[in-house]
């Protein structure tokens, strides 16, 4: 059995999904989640258990009652605003719920594991595109979690065995492409849902911090990857650990970078709708560009993405958000 952490949240859920459209069975499943940002409707398939990975007695259970022999694991925070007001709150979460997780994957004899790690691991970077040898510098504490947990990770194979790859990713974007699940954050923080939202009159326009920037156009320029493309990059990962059984890390993006302007123009190809923008100073701590180099995963990984313009990435987000 796999158990997915963190399986009703976005990425979460869309790998869920990925692993059932990719043939495994639903018994096969387990999801923990204690949805607290996840959403139960979210998740399409496996066997749901509600609880908190920071609860041994919850996580015990998970292991003693299942035979599970692999972990994907996305249970984590990953407000950057939010860890930067209430850093407490994330090191608890982010950290604590890894090294639970971990310590019964030990006891259990379970020796794979697939982290949801962030390009935020990175800071302020110093080439770009972004090597995975690049130097890992966080700007802000939700880096410095899954920074803090990748290195757990790292002894946890030195002492136990206990094999694993970090994914460290972008920009998560899209959705599944029925619209059936997609992207739902409250508050909403990531630039393409709040502009479908500003399409959809949800909001009156979409503020554009810093028009100055040393980009193309004077706006900051992301990195966005499709969230079925990650979906399938953890599943990747998960074949790799099973395959080869060596521990790893790996950028994963769309290894181009798109600005602020070029998403807010595109959103109104794919809406046809006007979207009104209100120009605003730059944001303190905003990098100009961030963009992953992917060749590595590319390569070792072995993966074909089925989302890479970013039309098709918005078209995706908008089956979900359009009314």
């Amino acid at each position: 059995m796999i158990l997915v952490t963190g399986g009703a949240g976005y990425i979460g859920s869309h790998t869920v999904a990925e692993l059932l459209r990719t043939g495994v069975p639903e018994s096969d499943i387990i999801i923990a989640d204690n949805l607290s940002t996840g959403h139960k409707e979210s998740v399409l398939g496996g066997k749901l258990c509600v609880g908190d990975l920071r609860d041994s007695e919850f996580v015990s259970k998970l292991f003693k009652e299942n035979d599970i022999d692999s972990v994907i694991h996305f249970a984590a925070f990953s407000q950057v605003g939010e860890s930067v007001v209430n850093p407490l709150k994330y090191y608890e979460n982010n950290v604590q719920l890894s090294i639970n997780l971990v310590r019964h994957m030990v006891d259990a004899g379970v020796k794979k594991l697939v982290f949801s790690s962030t390009a935020a691991v990175y800071g302020e970077p110093k080439n770009i595109p972004i090597n995975e040898t690049d130097p890992c510098i966080p700007t802000n504490p939700y880096g410095q979690t899954k920074l803090a947990v990748e290195g757990l990770l790292k002894w946890a194979d030195n002492a136990y065995g206990l094999k694993y790859i970090a994914l460290r990713y972008f920009n998560a974007a899209g959705a599944l492409e029925s619209g059936e699940i997609g992207e739902r954050h409250d508050p909403e923080t990531h630039l393409i849902p709040i502009v479908l939202q500003a399409a959809n009159g949800e909001r009156d326009c979409i503020k554009v911090f810093g028009t100055d920037y040393p980009t193309p156009d004077g706006t900051c320029v992301r990195d966005y990857i499709h969230v079925t493309d990650l979906a399938s990059s953890h599943i990747a990962a998960l074949k790799r650990l099973k395959d080869i059984g060596e521990s790893g890390i790996y950028n994963l993006g769309n290894g181009a970078g798109f600005s602020v302007k070029q998403v807010i123009d595109v959103c109104r190809q794919v809406t046809n709708r006007d979207i009104p923008v209100e120009l605003a100073e730059r944001r303190a701590g905003d990098p100009a560009t961030l963009v992953a180099s992917n060749q590595k995963a590319m390569a070792e990984l072995n993966l074909k993405f089925r989302y890479a313009s970013l039309e098709s990435i918005i078209q995706t987000a908008w089956n979900f958000h359009g009314n």
